[in-house]
């Protein structure tokens, strides 16, 4: 199998996850190195539809999603099917992971918007941690309170984003204690250090997209691309990352 999904994937998903898909792809062609093997065992948490699980087995690895819900679970395997990729579909929560991968463990697990929701986000990034070969890495994509914050100021909602600002000195963020979590990239920092992991690169994800007016991208032929590398070059910035709609952390065991 190819790639050609994946990358068309990345395009269709703008700018922002497009960076996102670049560094999943990095990480997946290292693990190869590292384990010696075309094939890796991936397992995506909360995988739900198989937004990413798809595209990772059109790149030839053996991935299952684990997810609560079975009509998300059947609607990934419609999509595996449409594809004409092999994809495990497990129901189940970050709890059952060791269970769904019958204690064989994983090279690779995608942890992307599940803390947000979660009972305990520490006991989710332990339950992964303990899942993870030796070598092994975790992709952690998280909500941003620094983003949920400028959204809030932008509609107005000045008491809300006072209230969010507030939360974000104890821990994850939540609104008077309403789900979804938001979370700072030191917050997730500590969540991946706590699990035993050792924290690799952040990146911000959507940094500018989401506040751009969408007359400029219908108007301007060159503002997509013109976009993209400004979200390549804002992923990474110290200074810009944290006010990405999401957060992305790399966590190796």
């Amino acid at each position: 199998m190819t790639g050609e999904l994946g990358v068309q994937w990345g395009r269709q998903q703008g700018a922002g996850a497009g960076v996102l898909w670049q560094v999943l792809r990095d990480v997946v062609a290292e693990q190869v190195t590292r384990a010696g093997r075309d094939v890796l065992d991936v397992v995506d948490a909360g995988g739900g539809t198989g937004g990413f699980a798809v595209p990772l087995a059109s790149l030839g690895h053996s991935v299952t999603v684990v997810d609560p819900s079975p009509d998300s679970l059947a609607a990934a395997q419609r999509r595996a099917a449409e594809a004409g990729v092999p994809l495990r579909a497990v129901q189940g929560d970050v709890s059952d992971l060791a269970a769904a991968t019958g204690g064989t463990g994983a090279d690779l697990v995608l942890c992307h918007s599940v803390l947000e929701y979660v009972e305990s986000p520490a006991a989710a990034m332990t339950a992964i941690a303990g899942i993870l070969r030796p070598g092994g890495v975790v992709s952690v994509l998280a909500a941003s309170a620094v983003a949920a914050v400028i959204h809030r100021v932008l509609a107005g909602r000045f008491d809300e984003a006072r209230r969010l600002i507030a939360a974000t000195q104890t821990g994850p963020a939540q609104d008077q204690g309403m789900l979804p979590r938001r979370f700072t990239l030191p917050a997730v920092t500590e969540l991946v250090e706590r699990a035993g992991l050792r924290p690799g690169p952040g990146h911000g994800v959507r940094v500018f997209t989401d506040l751009v007016p969408s007359m400029f991208m219908d108007t301007d032929p060159g503002a997509a691309s013109a976009l993209r590398a400004l979200e390549e070059t804002a992923s990474v910035h110290p200074a810009f990352r944290g006010m990405a709609t999401q957060l992305h952390l790399l966590g190796f065991r």
